[in-house]
């Protein structure tokens, strides 16, 4: 005897509904939990002249310079000097090697930023987490009086 005919054909296809509606879901979750991951805090600073902190006489000054155009120039001496200019580099990589061997090189050095009013932030803080796997250890940054 012969098994009775059907009138649809056998298919012999993998049923993806199912993983679909996971990956909306999926997507719904993602979407709605994306939001929440962003931190930050909002904050104000204050503009106050500041004092100067006591610096150890023994120690040497490293002030590094960030220009608005993301190169960096350094001067290396035993008070803070901002004018002056012992080195310079026009991106992070070859200022972490030049910083790093002075670094590396003199005993006690204190590293103080300081950086263009129109400088990237993000330029700054490159340049800030390079100095930090290079080496150094103190790091502050300077700021100027408002007028």
């Amino acid at each position: 005897m012969k098994p009775p005919a059907h009138k649809h054909p056998q298919k012999a296809e993998m049923n993806v509904v199912p993983y679909i509606d996971v990956m909306l879901v999926l997507l719904v979750i993602f979407m709605v939990t994306a939001p929440m991951l962003t931190q930050g805090v909002t904050i104000e600073l204050p503009k106050v002249e500041a004092e100067a902190l006591p610096q150890d006489q023994e120690q040497k000054i490293l002030t590094l310079s960030v220009k608005n155009d993301g190169s960096f120039y350094w001067n290396l001496g035993d008070d803070l000097d901002i004018r002056g200019e012992t080195g310079n580099a026009d991106d992070v990589d070859a200022m972490v090697d030049q910083v790093g061997a002075i670094v590396t090189s003199e005993e006690r050095v204190q590293v103080y930023i300081r950086a263009d009013e129109d400088a990237v932030y993000s330029m700054v803080v490159a340049g800030m987490a390079a100095l930090q796997k290079a080496g150094v250890t103190q790091l502050g940054l300077i700021t100027e009086a408002p007028q």
